[in-house]
């Protein structure tokens, strides 16, 4: 199950997204399999997914490139769009885990309740993992966010992760209070809201607030606090909900390795805080528990088609603020935890950016699972978007897809066999505009983005093009005349091609991942100044599993730069050159080297 965010748009009617959570996935199919919920968690049972695919971005709503994403037993990465997809994947059942890791965020995790040959769709939103201050692990110290989360240590309790040695040096603290009033509360936090009680009942929580927390020394060990201490955690309680703010609550920790919370310890509501004293550091969580039953529907428009990846709300009748969301899979199914014997009003939303809801309907749930079965979407706020795309040499493209831009979100369509896409959608307006890329995943090459302004009924959006700009990356190389490639199709597949920035270097590494064989890989680091195409960089360092001593640059050697885009397009150049090995048998080795990669930063 998963938790999804309205946009900042609502954030004055949303306060508390936990009382229930919703799936993208089918797990119910019809009233006939409503079965009673099953607390005791099952964490054993596997399930083969038949998709799992979303949209990720960062703190600015932008769409993350080349983020690395793991779903069960399959990697993937972000493309351009933030987009990743992944099939067939092996996850376990009652806690699925789609994790997103990204060099300088915290792991952006959401779980969920899969079921055999189904899919899921996700918008997962990164924390950036910025440091907010240190203090002496000899002495400890306090320290303190403006918003008023704060992490008090004691003297002589932190140790060194995995070898639990004291740690006496600085001690770096990167730390972000989720509030439980965020408008993107559930595209940010980790899990789906459910958590497993110190009896290992499966709840679901309402929360009062979240905190992302990782301490780490002068070298960027991972650091965590002695067993037998504790640190105390201050939690900051928004006005808006501080009145029925309970007096002490429990809290939670979140263990990525099973996607649930766990409870740990309580809090005790001091003034407009909740403080306690936690053991270690992950994600952090004030929470009561909830009993829940299991509901179920199915979006679509008026002729029967499913509608992909519509926002679904569900709130307590009268108090719009206690919400969960949704998001609808590929057959336009939403499921998940509802709470049970409530009144409740479900509400559906063209996407996150949308203030109005399109469709609304009132419910009541008992102690058994609930199925509301259709929800049909108007025909004034329904859009059918279709078009075809045609490769360089005016062809269908049968191997490829198409990202629609809409109202700030973006979408995913699949071309099929004969070069078509459609877009079954929705609509806040009664026109918006939108943009269309397509991508011909054969050829590698995407089209020039469509801007057209669709209405409600049929929209055809013609002829699309992918002979644009080519998306091939790769890492050519020679070590003594013999070649090597770390090459591969896209980002989503089989291989991993990275580029770092800092003020005065570059550094490119691909490493393309064959099974069962050991990884071709390459590290090119460069000085950056003047970067530009045309320009000749200064190569500071070149690594290859073929170069096996340490070796070193005797003489300059030039990177000439040949393409140079923003971040998101691509870098591209070559150099060549002598590289000495170390002493004593000093070995040459002569290289040479041509590139092309997306640019992450």
């Amino acid at each position: 199950m998963h938790i999804k965010s309205i946009s900042k748009y609502m954030a004055t009617i949303i306060f508390c997204s936990c009382i229930l959570f919703i799936s993208c996935q089918k797990e119910l199919s019809g009233d006939a399999s409503l079965i009673a919920p099953v607390l005791q968690a099952d964490l054993v049972t596997k399930v083969t997914i038949k998709t799992v695919s979303g949209f990720v971005t960062n703190e600015n709503n932008a769409p993350v490139n080349g983020a690395t994403v793991t779903v069960g037993n399959t990697n993937t990465t972000t493309d351009k769009f933030g987009y990743f997809q992944v099939a067939n994947s092996l996850v376990v059942q009652n806690a699925a885990l789609v994790t997103v890791s990204k060099p300088g965020y915290f792991n952006g995790i959401k779980t969920f309740i899969a079921a055999e040959g189904k899919s899921a769709f996700f918008r997962i939103k990164l924390i950036p993992k910025t440091i907010v201050g240190n203090f002496s692990g000899t002495t400890g110290g306090t320290v303190s966010l403006t918003n008023g989360l704060s992490l008090a240590f004691p003297a002589s309790a932190v140790v060194v992760a995995g070898t639990n040695t004291n740690y006496s040096g600085t001690v770096n603290v990167a730390a972000y209070w989720i509030s439980p009033t965020a408008a993107d509360l559930s595209s940010i936090m980790p899990g789906d809201l459910r958590g497993l009680d110190t009896a290992t009942i499966l709840r679901t929580l309402t929360t009062y607030g979240m905190a992302a927390i990782e301490i780490t020394g002068t070298s960027g060990q991972l650091l965590q606090i002695d067993s037998n201490k504790a640190a105390t955690l201050t939690m900051p309680i928004p006005s808006a909900i501080i009145a029925n703010a309970p007096a002490s609550l429990p809290l939670w920790y979140f263990d990525e390795n099973i996607g649930l919370w766990k409870q740990q310890g309580r809090a005790t509501k001091t003034g407009n805080t909740y403080v306690g004293d936690v053991k270690h550091f992950s994600f952090w969580n004030c929470d009561v528990p909830n009993n829940y039953v299991q509901f179920n529907c199915t979006v679509l428009d008026v002729s029967n088609r499913p509608v992909k990846s519509a926002l679904v709300k569900i709130y307590v009748a009268n108090q719009p603020a206690n919400a969960g969301y949704g998001y609808t899979d590929s057959s336009g199914y939403v499921s998940g935890a509802v709470p049970d014997n409530a009144s409740l009003v479900l509400e559906v939303y063209s996407e996150p950016a949308c203030i109005n809801f399109i469709v609304s309907r009132n419910f009541t749930t008992t102690s058994s699972n609930i199925s509301l079965g259709n929800i049909i979407i108007p025909s004034t706020n329904a859009a059918l978007i279709t078009g075809t795309v045609n490769n360089c040499t005016g062809s269908p493209v049968t191997n490829g897809y198409v990202i629609m831009t809409k109202n700030l979100s973006n979408f995913y369509a699949p071309i099929n066999s004969a070069g078509e896409f459609t877009f079954t959608t929705t609509l806040c307006d009664v026109t918006l505009p939108i943009t269309l890329t397509a991508i011909d995943a054969t050829s590698l090459l995407g089209s020039t983005p469509l801007a057209l302004t669709v209405g409600t009924g049929n929209n055809n959006a013609g002829v699309l093009t992918a002979c644009g700009q080519s998306i091939t990356q790769f890492v050519n190389y020679s070590v003594n005349g013999t070649n090597y490639s770390v090459n591969g199709l896209t980002d989503e597949y089989y291989q991993s091609l990275n580029i770092q920035t800092n003020p005065t270097s570059m550094y490119i590494s691909g490493t393309q991942v064959n099974s069962g064989t050991i990884p071709n890989s390459a590290y090119i680091n460069f000085n950056a100044p003047g970067v530009a195409v045309g320009s000749s960089q200064l190569l500071t360092g070149f690594f290859s599993p073929q170069i096996n001593d340490s070796a070193s640059i005797t003489a300059p050697i030039n990177v000439q730069i040949t393409e140079y885009g923003a971040v998101g397009e691509f870098i591209a150049g070559n150099f060549s050159g002598n590289l000495v090995g170390g002493a004593p048998s000093n070995t040459l080795y002569n290289i040479t080297c041509s590139f092309r990669v997306r640019r992450r930063q």
